[in-house]
């Protein structure tokens, strides 16, 4: 037997043996899923945030300037931007699974709770991470690697921080 023909029957026998390849799922079938997980209000509930903290950072812009950063339009272009991401880890037959989920009385839940849920959990990091940050804080300075100002000390005659 050829070369040519070991190949083509070591790759239809590898074919044959494994598990039938997934197909990727539609376009139509990705916006399904994120209809069903309400896609639209999380970017909602994101743009507010968002507007807020621009609004923090920036205020002679009037908050209300960005709440139109993720307007209907934009949703749609954000939408449509991460499509190939969904198609790029979930086959078809997952997306309808999810599909059938996010529809499910618990997968509604999920969705219902997930905003709420997520800020809480939000909140519980910052706190620990600002516990934690200053914990570590103190055990350089107690180290001598920060100053009580938690900067990095004076070196040489230098009075700037090191490595600024």
């Amino acid at each position: 037997m050829n070369a040519k023909r070991l190949m083509i029957l070591g790759a239809w026998a590898a074919l044959a043996a494994g598990p039938a390849l997934a197909s990727q799922p539609t376009e139509a079938q990705v916006r399904e899923l994120m209809q069903v997980m309400n896609v639209s209000s999380q970017f909602a509930a994101m743009n507010g945030q968002m507007a807020e903290m621009m609004g923090q950072q920036l205020p002679c812009v009037p908050v209300d300037y960005w709440k139109g950063y993720i307007d209907k339009a934009g949703t749609e272009q954000l939408v449509t931007a991460m499509i190939p991401a969904y198609q790029h880890h979930f086959s078809a037959e997952e997306v309808a699974a999810l599909i059938k989920f996010y529809k499910s009385p618990l997968g509604q839940k999920l969705v219902a709770q997930m905003p709420a849920t997520l800020a809480e959990a939000a909140q519980s990091g910052q706190q620990w991470s600002r516990r934690r940050t200053a914990d570590m804080f103190a055990e350089l300075e107690k180290q001598g690697k920060l100053g009580a100002d938690g900067r990095c000390p004076a070196t040489g005659g230098d009075s700037s921080p090191a490595g600024q």
